[in-house]
C-alpha cells in the first residue's frame, strides 16, 4: 500500500482530490532516514540509512538507494532522484527495515490502521445459512481501503467454517488465515479470514473473523464514500 495504491492520493482513483489537479505522471519522492538492509547469500549486501521512498503511479512502494551502496547489486536510474538507483526486490534473499523482515514491498509511512470497537451492525449470510448477526463488531479504517468489519469468533457460526489453504501476508495486519464454509455438504471457499499473529497497530482484531462480501450475502453498516 502507498499513496498510489487503493484510493491515494496519488492513486488513478482517489479518494479525494487535488485543485488544481496534478499531472498523471507525477512522483513523489522523500527521504526515509531509516536503516534498511538486504541479505543475499545470507550477507548483506544493502546496509544503509540514506535511502528514498518513490511513490510511482502504477507501481508498488520502492526503496532508492545511493549508487555506491548497492555495489554489485542490479539496479536501475531513478529520474527524479539523481545519483539514486532502485534495485529490484527479488535481487536479494530479504529486506529488512529497522530490523523486521518484509515482505512484498516497504512499509508505507502514511499508511495507518485504526482499530475501533463499535455498534455497527454485521450480518453475513451463506447459502441461507446465518454466519453472524451482531451489532459487536471491530471497525478497522485502514488508509486509502474501504472500512471493514471485523467480529469475535463467538459470536460466528464457526462450526461450518473450515481452515483452507489460501494465505496472505500484509504489512499492517500480518499473516492471513483464510476460512471456507461448508453448508450442506458444499464447500464455499475463503468466505472469511484472520490474523493470528498481528502487528502492535493491529492487535484489537487478533483473532477476529472478516468477511468477504463479494463470497457471502453481507450487510455491514459502514460509512460510504461522497462518491
Amino acid at each position: 500500500m502507498s499513496l498510489v495504491a487503493g484510493r491515494g492520493p496519488l492513486s488513478a482513483d482517489p479518494a479525494g482530490w487535488f485543485s488544481p489537479p496534478l499531472p498523471p505522471d507525477v512522483v513523489f519522492v522523500e527521504p526515509h532516514p531509516r536503516r534498511i538492509q538486504a541479505i543475499k547469500d545470507g550477507h548483506p549486501v544493502v546496509d544503509t540509512e540514506h535511502a528514498l521512498l518513490v511513490h510511482r503511479r502504477g507501481h508498488a512502494l520502492g526503496y532508492a538507494f545511493l549508487a555506491d551502496d548497492v555495489a554489485g547489486l542490479p539496479h536501475d536510474p531513478v529520474p527524479e532522484a539523481p545519483g539514486y538507483v532502485r534495485v529490484p526486490w527479488d535481487a536479494v534473499d530479504a529486506w529488512f527495515e529497522e530490523g523486521r523482515r518484509l515482505v512484498h514491498y516497504p512499509p508505507n509511512p502514511y499508511h495507518r490502521v485504526d482499530c475501533r470497537p463499535t455498534q455497527r451492525r454485521l450480518r453475513v449470510t451463506v447459502a441461507g445459512t446465518v454466519l453472524v448477526d451482531t451489532a459487536e463488531t471491530v471497525a478497522v479504517f485502514e488508509t486509502s481501503l474501504p472500512p471493514r468489519l471485523y467480529v469475535d469468533p463467538a459470536l460466528v457460526l464457526t462450526d461450518v467454517l473450515r481452515r483452507s489453504d489460501t494465505v496472505s501476508y500484509c504489512n499492517y495486519k500480518g499473516d492471513a488465515t483464510y476460512w471456507s464454509a461448508v453448508v450442506d455438504d458444499d464447500v464455499h471457499a475463503d468466505v472469511a479470514w484472520s490474523y493470528e499473529d498481528t502487528p502492535p497497530e493491529s492487535t484489537p482484531i487478533q483473532g477476529l473473523l472478516s468477511f468477504d462480501e463479494t463470497r457471502v450475502d453481507m450487510v455491514a453498516h459502514l460509512p460510504r464514500p461522497l462518491r
